[in-house]
């Protein structure tokens, strides 16, 4: 359970990040869903990875 926790703290603190850099560089923000989303799936991948070996 608290890895579920972790997983989502660490994704919205990655989708304020994305888009704060976004706004700094003046380029077109990302929809905070999409990068949760990409967020997600990137270390569920990366975790799969690590039980495969």
């Amino acid at each position: 359970m608290e890895g579920i926790l972790a997983l989502i703290v660490v994704s919205l603190l990655a989708a304020f990040c994305v888009r704060w850099a976004a706004v700094r560089l003046r380029l077109s923000m990302p929809a905070r869903a999409a990068v949760i989303t990409v967020f997600v799936i990137v270390v569920l991948a990366m975790y799969g990875e690590h039980l495969r070996n």
